[in-house]
């Protein structure tokens, strides 16, 4: 067997399985859960109906580049979202199965296994993915805490000198999960520079680019590099996904884009590794991207949601409306000395409901773990399940 898989720790849900373990919830309320971020929203009925009118595709293997109205979907997309000069389909653009797939991949493309010294740096809290990358790959993650005194970014300036030349990829997630803060534009100008400097990829996870809630789009990797002139995008792939933005988890429809030569080499990688979607699925995809109405009416919900919401929440925990994603990150102890992990278990005993400590999506990093004493909530039900949810927070923090 690999020994590298002897490295991955459990995933966050696991860690709450067996925290919950020995827990028999209160009967008296339903349960619910804030635990997972899981779009719950209805998939739009012309996402079905697209899907359902191309399944004659099944009868055909599909290619790994994917179909050409597929990549052009993507393309003016990207054109039209982030006011990019016109992108080539064919070198610049590349479908993939659902971000995380295409996360996890990427970093086996990256990273010369032969180096031993070679490192993937990470935000911190992160998505698992990340980790269990760098690991794979045969290199060591490197975790930059976020610094809530930055709106929680990373606070990459904290990385010493000698660290940045055995950095060979760069996972960032704007808007961050769990945090929901948004890269500004000189923070994209100093991760450049550095990448220019010490030659590592920046790898862009952008998967919750359309929930936000302030009248400004969060500004994106390919953009902010347009804006400061680096139109071929080098060093550079933006993930992005169909799950959040249109409700389709179950449909495993995403992209990657970028440096055409980062990409062509990822293709190679995917050719052998298999990673090409069904036509029925791109089919349904290049409707969803060619569809901007239900992602505005989406938005509306999550933003109605937030603000009914948070306020209740800000009574009792420190907790702020993030600027884009659909979860909230809360710190725990404003009423009690009470962990992250304990509020989770007596909440979820108590009162029925799930949420996920913050301690389980970060490390211990530079003496600290910044999920400590936080928790994460997705709001990704319908507003009456999560108000109530919300109202028995409330009611379980008076109690501590």
């Amino acid at each position: 067997m690999n020994p590298l898989l002897d490295r991955l720790q459990p995933y966050p849900f696991e860690k709450l399985r067996v925290l919950f373990a020995d827990v028999t919830p209160n009967p008296a309320y339903k349960p619910i859960s804030l635990g997972i971020g899981e779009p719950k929203h209805p998939t739009p009925k012309f996402i079905q109906q697209a899907l359902s009118d191309n399944l004659n595709g099944l009868a055909s293997y599909p290619s790994t580049i994917g179909a050409e109205p597929l990549r052009a979907a993507i393309a003016g997309w990207l054109e039209r979202r982030y006011g990019l000069p016109p992108l080539d389909p064919a070198t610049q653009i590349l479908p993939v199965n659902g971000s995380r797939e295409a996360l996890f991949a990427l970093a086996q493309t990256v990273v010369d296994p032969s180096q031993a010294d070679a490192l993937v740096m990470c935000p911190n809290p992160f998505y698992q993915i990340y980790e269990g990358a760098a690991y794979l790959s045969g290199a060591q993650p490197y975790f930059v805490n976020s610094d809530p005194a930055r709106n929680f970014a990373p606070d990459y300036r904290s990385v010493p000198d000698d660290v940045w030349p055995r950095v060979k990829l760069l996972y960032l997630c704007s808007p961050g999960n769990p945090t929901g803060a948004v890269l500004s534009l000189e923070d994209w100008k100093e991760l450049f520079a550095l990448s220019d400097r010490h030659g590592f990829v920046i790898a862009a996870d952008e998967c919750y680019s359309e929930i936000y809630f302030k009248p400004e789009a969060p500004l994106g990797g390919l953009q902010a590099a347009n804006i400061l002139g680096r139109t071929s995008y080098p060093r550079l792939i933006a993930f992005s996904s169909l799950s959040k933005r249109s409700n389709v988890p179950g449909m495993r429809s995403g992209f990657v884009a970028g440096d055409a030569a980062i990409l062509k080499k990822f293709l190679l990688y995917r050719t052998y590794h298999g990673g090409a979607m069904s036509p029925p699925v791109q089919a349904a995809s290049v409707a969803a991207w060619n569809d901007e109405t239900h992602v505005v009416e989406n938005r509306a919900k999550y933003m109605a949601k937030f603000q009914q919401v948070t306020p209740v929440l800000q009574t009792v925990l420190d907790v702020a409306l993030p600027d884009a994603g659909f979860y909230l990150w809360a710190k725990v102890d404003k009423l009690a000395n009470i962990s992250d992990t304990d509020f989770a278990k007596r909440l979820y005993a108590e009162y029925n409901v799930t949420v996920l400590p913050g301690s389980y999506l970060a490390r211990d990093a530079h003496g600290s773990n910044p999920g400590r004493q936080r928790i994460r909530m997705a709001l990704v039900a319908e507003v009456e399940e999560c108000l109530e949810a919300a109202q028995r927070i409330a009611a379980f923090c008076r109690g501590l």
